[in-house]
């Protein structure tokens, strides 16, 4: 019975952590689902949706963390930051409503847990993708 429930603690931290961990992905993912379904639908079959859904997910990490990167005005690299943070608040808020279902009766407490979940989430993958600086104006790339 304790071999039971410090498995099920080390399962939930490990997904906690993956959940964490893979937060900024969630946009690029739902871009690579989304064009990948769409190539599917017009005829590009499984194998070809698979790549082109996966060079979607790609092109969409690319360019968000160049722009991320690049881009000066602050306004713009807060768009930028809230486009990415947005799904994974969304992806939080269903993962850790769909733990507290199963941990509590109370629909009220199920929605704060799962709204405390999306702020957590939301915010690492901000973090995560505020962690690239911007360029440095009379600085070449070539020198740091």
């Amino acid at each position: 019975m304790v071999l039971g429930i410090l498995l099920s603690i080390t399962a939930i931290g490990v997904f906690c952590w993956l959940l964490f961990t893979l937060a900024i992905y969630a946009l690029p993912f739902f871009a690579g689902v989304t064009v990948g379904m769409w190539a599917y639908g017009t005829g590009a079959g499984w194998p070809g949706s698979i790549v082109v859904g996966l060079l979607a997910a790609g092109l969409m990490l690319g360019v968000g963390q160049f722009l991320f990167a690049f881009v000066r005005p602050v306004w713009l690299r807060l768009t930028i930051g809230i486009v990415f943070a947005a799904p994974a608040a969304v992806a939080g808020y269903h993962a850790v409503h769909g733990i507290a279902k199963h941990a509590m009766p109370s629909e009220t407490w199920q929605f704060i847990f799962s709204a405390v979940g999306a702020i957590a989430i939301g915010a690492t993958a901000w973090i995560r993708i505020a962690g690239a600086e911007p360029a440095r104006s009379g600085q070449s790339l070539a020198r740091g």
